[in-house]
């Protein structure tokens, strides 16, 4: 009894082969090559390949780079690609510091003279109109300074320049002196200096050096005027604009923080304008009633001019007021020296903590430090600017860096 075998049912996925029992004609493709497959075969070979798995995947499939797979001769370029940029940017820098502190002082001027132009607008006057009141006043006030100043100083070195010889001829009376000039002749050699006009001629290089200094003066004088008063008419726009660089979350507290810091600097520098008027009026009044009325302008000025300086501003007032004094008579010198030192402890003990409690909150050593580092740097104007600068960095250290670092 023969059995018939079950015919096997193919599976999904699987090949179907082919039977026996199927002719070999069927086997063959009957009809011509799809027109398609050239597509097909194109699609095949432009698909991109997959990336290779190495070690040192991290998270997400993504290699990590480190500074050991790199190609030495990539890292020598970017070394140096960065330094010269780094280079660069110091050098300009360094080139163009003039105009940086100028930057700097007239931001720190609009600053101090910013709550005058805020009173005025209050009370109904437009803020252009301010602006233009206050830089008026100002301006009257310098060039009131110039005019007591000026002619002054310029008299007495015009006088002092024709008398210095007969100054030095007085000298030869005595002895010692008379001998080392009788042979090496020093006098006459200061003489002939002082009267050939070459004292002129090395202190500003000639006429053409004293006239590159006059008309580099007046043109940084123009350029601070004219950028304080940009910076006064538009900083509550520029403020705005410093607030909005920040991100949405933190933008409150960028608010805070920059408002701050332009209280401070503006009012270390308009309490500073207040104390510079007080020496200059407390001079004033005290060189009228001791008798020396015909220099007292002149020297109230020069006193309020110094009190910009700090540390050692109001010492050389003392010092020059009490020379003048003793030259007058010893009665006005001793008084003048007595009464300035009493008004610089009362200035620097009960007014200036008083005007400052508000502005500047800043240690006594470091504003020394600023002082000196400031002046060592830029000169007087850079110590003027190290303290206001100085505040505004102790209030991003106390208000950022500090909770920053109690949270870590």
């Amino acid at each position: 009894m023969t059995t018939s075998e079950p015919e096997s049912t193919p599976q999904a996925g699987s090949e179907r082969t082919p039977s026996a029992r199927t002719p070999a004609s069927a086997q063959t493709p009957s009809g011509p090559p799809s027109t398609r497959s050239w597509l097909r075969k194109w699609r095949r070979t432009t698909q991109p390949t997959p990336p290779d798995l190495s070690e040192g995947l991290g998270t997400g499939g993504e290699r990590r780079v480190t500074l050991l797979d790199r190609n030495p001769f990539q890292i020598g370029f970017y070394l140096t690609i960065g330094g010269m940029a780094a280079y660069g940017l110091v050098i300009l820098a360094v080139s163009v510091r003039t105009v940086i502190v100028l930057l700097l002082l007239s931001m720190v001027i609009a600053l101090g003279l910013n709550p005058l132009v805020e009173w005025l607008h209050h009370r109904g006057v437009r803020r252009g109109l301010s602006v233009l009141m206050v830089a008026l006043a100002v301006i009257a006030l310098i060039v009131l300074a110039g005019w007591a100043l000026v002619p002054l100083a310029s008299e007495q070195v015009s006088k002092l320049m024709l008398q210095a010889p007969g100054y030095l001829d007085n000298l030869r009376q005595n002895p010692q002196i008379a001998a080392l000039d009788a042979q090496f002749h020093v006098i006459d050699k200061a003489v002939a200096f002082l009267g050939s006009g070459e004292l002129i001629s090395g202190l500003f290089g000639g006429l053409v050096g004293a006239g590159q200094v006059l008309a580099n003066t007046i043109s940084s004088l123009i350029i601070t005027i004219v950028l304080t008063l940009y910076f006064l008419t538009t900083l509550p726009t520029m403020k705005e604009v410093i607030y909005q660089l920040a991100p949405a979350s933190r933008r409150p507290r960028v608010r805070y923080l920059a408002s701050e810091m332009f209280k401070r600097v503006g009012g270390y520098v308009s309490g500073l304008f207040v104390v510079v008027l007080l020496w200059a009026i407390v001079s004033f009044v005290f060189l009228n009633i001791v008798g020396l009325g015909q220099y007292s302008l002149a020297l109230a000025v020069m006193a309020g001019i110094l009190a910009f300086v700090p540390l050692i501003g109001t010492s050389i007032t003392i010092i020059v007021l009490s020379i003048i004094g003793f030259a007058a008579s010893p009665a006005v010198g001793v008084a003048t020296l007595v009464f300035f030192l009493v008004y610089q402890q009362v200035d620097a003990y009960f007014l200036q903590p008083r005007i400052f409690s508000r502005s500047v909150k800043i240690p006594a050593i470091v504003v020394m430090l600023a002082a000196i580092s400031g002046g060592l740097v830029f000169g007087l104007i850079g110590a003027i600017l190290a303290i206001p600068i100085s505040a505004a960095l102790l209030l991003l250290y106390r208000e950022v860096l500090v909770p920053h670092l109690d949270r870590t």
